[in-house]
Order: C-alpha cells, then sequence, then structure tokens
C-alpha cells in the first residue's frame, strides 16, 4: 500500500517509517522542512519525501492522489503558546480537505487520553482535531495515549533529568495526580496493527500500559530502575507558573513544552476502554519493563528519534535551507586552521563534539555560556544530543542546531540556538590535510557588535585548544 506519513520528523514518525518499510509499504513522508528530513540508504527505495506545510493550503498539492491510507502525527505545541490549538484546528481542516480529494480510505490519528471532563487547552486541542478528522470522508481511526515512555520522549527525558539532578524534591501536589504510561514499543505495535484493520475504522480507543501510577510513583520507580536513592516531598503552593519553571530550570525541556505539559499533568489519563488490546491481540508493557527497554536503548547509544530534535525544543526559525548559506557581508569572522594528522580520527571527534562528550577544550566555560543562556529564557546546553556518534541535518546539539553534516565531505556546520544579539554560526571542514573551523556572527546593532569582543577574548583559548584535541 501507499502511505502517507505526516510528522515523519517527529519523535513518532522516524520510528514509525522503518517499521512501514518493513511492511512493504511505500511511505511518501511529509515535512515542512525536507532539509530536516533524514532517509536511511536501505529505506531510499520505497521512501520519498515531499514539503508540506498543512497550515499553508498553497504547499498541498504534492500530496499524490493515489494514497491507500495515512499517519496523522502532527502537533503544534511549537507555535506560539496561545494559539498552538488554533494551529492545530486549521492544521486538521486543511488535512481533511486535501485528503477527501485523494483517494484514502484510512486515517490513523495518535491523539492524547480525554476522557476526563475537566480538560487541560493541551488536551482539549487534540480532542478538537479528532473531532475535525471525523468529519473527513474517509475511515478515521483514533489511538488516544498518555506519558509515553521511551528513550528520547520528551516524559522519559523529564523523568530522567529530575531523577538524576535532584537527590530531595520539593515537588507540586500533581505529582500525585495518576496516569496510565504506555512504552513506545507499544504505541508503535497499536499504530502498526490498527492499519487497514477494519475493526478500528470509525472509532476512538484509549491505550495504556499495564500500570496505572501516580507521577510520584514513575519518579521513583525510575530511580529503582537506576539503583538510586530519591526523596520526593508534594507541597500545595506551587502554581502552574511556578511548576513549568521548576521543570524548564531542572530539566532540558523548553518552557512552552513545560507549561503545556503541566496542565496536562492535573488532570487523570487513564484508559477508559481497553478493548483495543484484544481486537489487535496487543499486550501492553508493565512502566518496568518499558523503563528496562528504554535504558537499554540509551547504554546500546540506539536512540531512534528525540523529542529534542524537534523545533519546539529550542529557537530554530525557518527552513534549515535558509541559514545554510553563511553570510560573510557585516559580520565578524574568526577563523583557524590546524594540519591534521588523520582524516578519519578527526571526522570521528568532530560528529561525536557536544552533549556527554563536551567541546574537547574549555568545558567550563561552554557550560558557563549554557547556564546563562537559561538564565535569560534560552536553551541552555541541556539539550545535550540525540546520539553520541551520528548527526544529520535538523538535529539539536547543545545549544546547537545542525544545519549540514556530510563525513565524506568533511563539513559541519551548526546554527547557535542561544539568546543573542544577532546570529552566528560554527563551522568545520576539511580540505586535503587541513582542518578549517570558522565562527562567523552577525551581529544586531551595538549590543551585538559589544558583545562579540566581549567574547572574543575568549576565542583563542576555546578554539585553538578545541582544535589541537580534535587532530590530536
Amino acid at each position: 500500500m501507499k502511505i502517507l506519513l505526516t510528522g515523519a520528523t517527529g519523535y513518532i514518525g522516524k520510528r514509525l517509517l522503518p517499521l512501514l518499510v518493513a511492511q512493504g509499504h511505500e511511505v511518501i513522508c511529509c515535512a515542512r522542512d525536507k532539509g530536516r528530513f533524514y532517509c536511511p540508504k536501505e529505506f531510499e527505495h520505497k521512501v520519498s519525501v515531499i514539503a508540506v506545510d498543512f497550515l499553508n493550503e498553497d504547499s498541498l498539492f504534492s500530496i499524490p492522489k493515489n494514497i491507500d491510507a495515512a499517519y496523522y502525527l502532527m502537533h503544534s505545541m511549537s507555535g506560539n503558546a496561545t494559539n498552538y490549538d488554533a494551529l492545530e484546528s486549521i492544521s486538521a481542516r486543511n488535512f481533511v480537505s486535501c485528503l477527501n480529494s485523494t483517494n484514502v480510505q484510512q486515517v490513523i490519528y495518535l491523539s492524547g487520553i480525554v476522557n476526563d471532563k475537566s480538560l487541560s487547552k493541551h488536551l482539549s486541542s487534540r480532542k478538537a482535531v479528532e473531532d475535525i478528522l471525523n468529519t473527513g470522508l474517509f475511515a478515521t481511526t483514533t489511538l488516544r495515549a498518555g506519558i509515553i515512555v521511551g528513550s528520547g520522549s520528551a516524559s522519559f527525558e523529564i523523568i530522567r533529568d529530575l531523577v538524576h539532578k535532584l537527590p530531595v524534591m520539593v515537588t507540586p501536589k500533581w505529582l500525585n495526580t495518576k496516569c496510565q504510561p504506555i512504552g513506545i514499543p507499544d504505541v508503535l505495535e497499536f499504530l502498526t496493527k490498527s492499519l487497514w484493520n477494519t475493526t478500528t475504522y470509525n472509532q476512538s480507543f484509549d491505550i495504556g500500559g499495564s500500570d496505572i501510577l501516580t507521577y510520584k510513583e514513575m519518579l521513583l520507580g525510575f530511580a529503582k530502575a537506576t539503583h538510586v536513592k530519591r526523596w520526593i516531598y508534594t507541597v500545595p503552593v506551587m502554581t502552574p507558573k511556578l511548576s513549568s519553571y521548576w521543570l524548564y530550570f531542572v530539566t532540558s525541556t523548553s518552557y512552552k513544552l513545560a507549561a503545556a505539559l503541566v496542565s496536562s499533568m492535573k488532570v487523570e489519563v487513564v484508559c477508559s476502554d481497553t478493548r483495543i488490546n484484544q481486537l489487535l491481540g496487543v499486550q501492553p508493557m508493565s512502566y518496568e519493563q518499558a523503563l528496562s527497554r528504554a535504558l537499554v536503548k540509551i547504554d546500546n547509544d540506539d536512540i531512534v528519534s528525540s523529542w529534542k530534535d524537534s523545533m519546539v525544543s529550542g529557537q530554530f526559525k525557518g527552513n534549515v535551507a535558509d541559514y545554510l548559506k553563511v553570510p560573510k557581508k557585516d559580520c565578524y569572522i574568526d577563523r583557524r586552521k590546524m594540519e591534521i594528522i588523520d582524516r578519519a580520527f578527526t571526522i570521528d571527534r568532530i560528529w561525536s563534539i557536544g552533549g556527554e562528550t563536551g567541546w574537547y577544550y574549555g568545558d567550563w566555560l561552554w557550560n558557563l555560556r549554557g547556564f546563562i543562556d537559561k538564565l535569560y529564557g534560552g536553551v541552555g546546553s541541556r539539550r545535550g544530543r540525540t546520539n553520541k556518534h551520528e548527526i544529520h541535518s535538523g538535529d539539536a546539539l547543545d545549544f546547537w542546531r545542525v544545519l549540514y553534516a556530510n563525513k565524506e565531505e568533511g563539513k559541519l556546520i551548526l546554527y547557535a540556538e542561544m539568546k543573542l544579539p544577532g546570529e552566528a554560526w560554527l563551522e568545520f571542514k576539511i580540505i586535503h590535510n587541513t582542518l578549517y573551523q570558522a565562527a562567523t556572527f552577525k551581529p544586531k546593532g551595538i549590543w551585538g557588535k559589544l558583545y562579540w569582543y566581549a567574547v572574543l577574548p575568549f576565542h583563542g583559548f576555546i578554539f585553538d585548544g578545541m582544535l589541537r584535541k580534535l587532530i590530536q
């Protein structure tokens, strides 16, 4: 079958794609920015990508008419915090209007559990999208999930950050709210087994794991799985805004995402109808099993996707291609070069930069810059990187966004997502037996110029030391 996959660069989409290909389907991937889409070579014969923005009706003409089914995996929390619900509704209406003119028979939508009368703005938005999709001329299958547990998921990373960084936690009272977490392998199994299954047509199902837990129990469960002792105390005085800032400063999440999650965490998300388990023959795993699998993936550096690579995690706007050409006019440029000894060794070092590996030299200064950025509402350096040794266009890398990564060419271009009075790029490229490094800054006004001269004294210390470590 020919499958339309929206949200192909997202956390779920990246994991669903290889499963659909393995089942023999031809997959058309939708991405607002084709520059962020990475397809493994072994899938290229079965996968194509089209540039589509469902908020822009003029871009929908590229969707083929002869598709058999589609997955709707788009969410707009990355938009303005006050109007992401409106953006989601517009996107859903444009999607329905477009697909009504195709041959599509089924649309599968991954939503959130909405069985509480008092819904958060985030969950209300998910329900509104479901209602819009149900107006289409195709059959709709809605799978409603709560907390998704898997390496790289936003919920998992927040839990991991809290447990690793805080031996004692004074937490908001919503940590006593009950939820039914589900492992990412089970989510993917429900998504694939629902495809072309007529018993799921025009119905909504709750999907969840085998355990019903409070968020506090989930944190303590993670502590047990990682063999650490943690103490958690809840207080009733922490407001939603204060809770959001608490998550923002302690974890790697963005403030926008933290605020949306906090509003949802006050509502119980427990499955009220689990008949789909029998319909599809799925036996969801326990929270402990889901944690165990996620931790093994992390230990093996086998994380397929991470929420940190989505645009919601940073300040990046527009398409990768719009920033790929590094400017020279009206810019300050710090250029350095050094002769290399072993090309393969140096490339491996460059491709492992940042995250747990660090920046090879003067890490305390990089960490200080990340801390200052966090204080001013930036992304800081807590995002790290998804994989220790592999990076692709669109990935997050500490407070940078990867614009271009080509190992064969020996070229890497990063764009700064930190709070700056201007724009900044960092380039590495190997030509013959020489490594070239360039830091480019395009200032914005007098503050931008002052900023450049304030950090300039540190460049010689940091960049010279980093170049030597990349070579030796």
